[in-house]
């Protein structure tokens, strides 16, 4: 089997934190509040869609208008991974259809636009033909890790 355990990937010269990893196997495991309750952007998580072709996500709440930081971060996310054809499982409290609810004060905000593309993408990431496509993680990426781990096995 392979091993499972904590990794560090390198974005611009910041720290992404993967509590859960298989390098062997190119799967990684987070909360939500790994990914979305801290400052991160897009390039932290195209990193991640591109390191790994699966990744699981648990402990995703239904998310309030109110919280406009997290739901922006899970859009952001989703659009990275959607974009590297990553294998997505999601363990959350509700449906995607019912995960971001909004009252009808901020039914026109560009956040609700934006999620109801996001929910339309988790949607489609179940599919049986989204499931068929080829991860487009990086070669290079990969190629730069396999570089890495040589050579700490040198030294």
């Amino acid at each position: 089997g392979s091993e499972i355990r904590p990794m560090v990937l390198d974005v611009q010269g910041r720290e992404v934190k993967v509590p859960m990893a298989s390098e062997e196997c190119d799967i990684a495991r987070f909360s939500f509040r790994d990914l979305c309750a801290k400052a991160a952007g897009a390039a932290d998580y195209l990193a991640i869609g591109e390191r790994f072709h699966t990744v699981f996500i648990e402990n995703v709440p239904k998310l309030q208008y109110h919280e406009v930081n997290l739901v922006r971060r899970w859009i952001t996310l989703i659009d990275a991974l959607y974009e590297n054809h990553v294998k997505l499982v999601i363990l959350a409290e509700t449906k995607p259809e019912e995960m971001f609810q909004v009252d009808l004060e901020n039914e026109h905000c560009d956040e609700v636009f934006a999620f109801d593309r996001t929910r339309s993408r988790m949607e489609e990431m179940r599919t049986e033909n989204y499931l068929r496509k080829k991860w487009t993680g990086h070669v290079q990426l990969r190629d730069d890790v396999d570089r890495a781990k040589q050579i700490d096995y040198m030294q």
